[in-house]
């Protein structure tokens, strides 16, 4: 352990004299190392749009067996979820990252080679497993090693990577067989691999491991605690609004939704990427400009405008042919532009600020489970809740986006600005004393940098 301080302070000393403020080399090839991850996890969201017709074709799939291939992804990212904060927490970070991507690189291979519907099932759950460490490790990772002026912007990049992942694998798989495209998602796993041996463990793990020697982490029963009611009630109530307000549902199926609309598939999809990318690059930078509480109102009443358009679309189809799939492209893109501006990332961002470090990892661990479950849920049910109701479905999305808003507005709190421990104890504070006691009242992050 004391070689594993004495490197990471030999590889902080040559910055120390750089402004905390300022972003320094190391720690930009750190975070994009990270971030190879959330590409890896926007490429496996992506890949059931695209893929859809030419899997169903060749292996003969109903909906029924297309909907649970696009939904055992989320199974396994459940099942993920549930180690990932005990193996981060116990074998660092950095290998938490790297025991993620054996699972993905297994999954797409086992899809590539799939001659049946059960091979597919297999991969999609081995990547799903894989993604579901990754989701949670990889904006923790970013958030314990970035300064507190950096912050927000820096982890918001691990949401900008999961939409280059979703936008580049629907371009890529409007040309490309579905084989060949699961080949191609098996680069930035490696990618990964490949870089983690050359940066840095979090400083914050670091101390919390030597500290712990004397100190127990609690246990995921030791999480339903009232001292940490308000970070817990933040953390999984912004993660279920973000799902059931339908993400999940437009971005494993949005070709077909365009189809249902009666628009053009490959249109509608490419200027989804081309809204998506900007978006998310736009609230990366306000990120610690303007705070998060502003970008997720802002995005909230977005979603739930984009996703009334879309209901309303449907709702004319019958009666306006012409301008309903116009009306259900508009509502689907500025659901997306909404939804990538602060929705996607900031709800990862604040759950990576608001948990003390002693139950961040069950914290970490609950919240996205709790995340895979209710994306589960609903990609599971989107294709018959379309079959019943079109319109209806989106305007639940709607409601449930609004509802959003009136979170956001009575119980987030702002996070900007302040380093993760004083985030924590104004949220915590009887956790107080404990963090003092374990040498954590500070911001090591900071200090290294000043």
């Amino acid at each position: 352990m004391k070689n594993k301080f004495k490197d990471f302070s030999r590889l902080l000393s040559s910055i120390r004299e750089e402004a905390s403020s300022v972003p320094t080399s190391i720690l930009i090839l750190t975070t994009l190392a990270a971030v190879s991850g959330s590409y890896v996890f926007g490429s496996a969201v992506g890949y059931s749009s695209p893929a859809q017709s030419g899997i169903t074709d060749d292996l003969n799939l109903g909906v029924a067996e297309y909907s649970l291939f696009g939904s055992i992804l989320t199974i396994g990212a459940m099942v993920g979820a549930i180690v990932s904060g005990s193996l981060a927490d116990y074998a660092g970070r950095r290998a938490a990252m790297g025991f993620s991507e054996l699972f993905c690189i297994l999954g797409w291979l086992a899809i590539a080679v799939s001659k049946v519907a059960w091979w597919l099932y297999v991969g999609r759950l081995l990547l799903g497993c894989g993604m579901g460490i990754l989701s949670y490790v990889v904006p923790i990772y970013i958030a314990e090693i970035t300064p507190k002026d950096l912050r927000g912007g820096f982890t918001a990049v691990h949401q900008l990577m999961i939409c280059f992942g979703v936008s580049l694998t629907y371009l890529i798989g409007a040309f490309l067989n579905w084989r060949l495209l699961a080949i191609i998602g098996t680069i930035p796993c490696l990618a990964q691999l490949l870089s983690l041996s050359f940066i840095p463990e979090s400083p914050r793990w670091l101390e919390f491991t030597e500290a712990s020697q004397q100190q127990t982490e609690a246990n995921i029963f030791g999480l339903f605690q009232l001292q940490y009611l308000k970070s817990l009630t933040v953390g999984v109530g912004l993660i279920i609004l973000q799902q059931f307000g339908g993400v999940n549902a437009i971005a494993f199926y949005a070709s077909s939704i365009f189809v249902s609309a009666g628009f053009s598939r490959s249109i509608g999809t490419i200027a989804m990427v081309v809204v998506q990318i900007p978006m998310t690059a736009l609230g990366v930078i306000l990120m610690d400009k303007s705070g998060r509480r502003p970008l997720l109102l802002i995005s909230a009443s977005g979603t739930c405008l984009g996703c009334f358009l879309v209901s309303l679309s449907f709702y004319l189809q019958d009666l306006h042919k012409e301008f309903s799939p116009i009306l259900a492209l508009v509502g689907v893109l500025v659901y997306t532009g909404s939804f990538s501006l602060g929705m996607g990332g900031i709800p990862w961002v604040i759950m990576s600020e608001i948990f003390p470090i002693n139950v961040k990892g069950s914290a970490g661990s609950f919240v996205t489970f709790v995340h895979w479950l209710c994306s589960w849920i609903v990609s599971y049910a989107f294709n018959f809740l379309m079959s019943w109701n079109s319109a209806g479905t989106f305007f639940i999305f709607s409601t449930i986006c609004g509802l959003t808003i009136l979170f956001v507005a009575k119980l987030v709190p702002e996070t900007k600005g302040r380093t993760l421990e004083e985030v924590q104890a104004s949220l915590n504070p009887y956790q107080q004393v404990s963090n003092k006691e374990m040498n954590l009242a500070y911001d090591p992050v900071t200090e290294l940098h000043a």
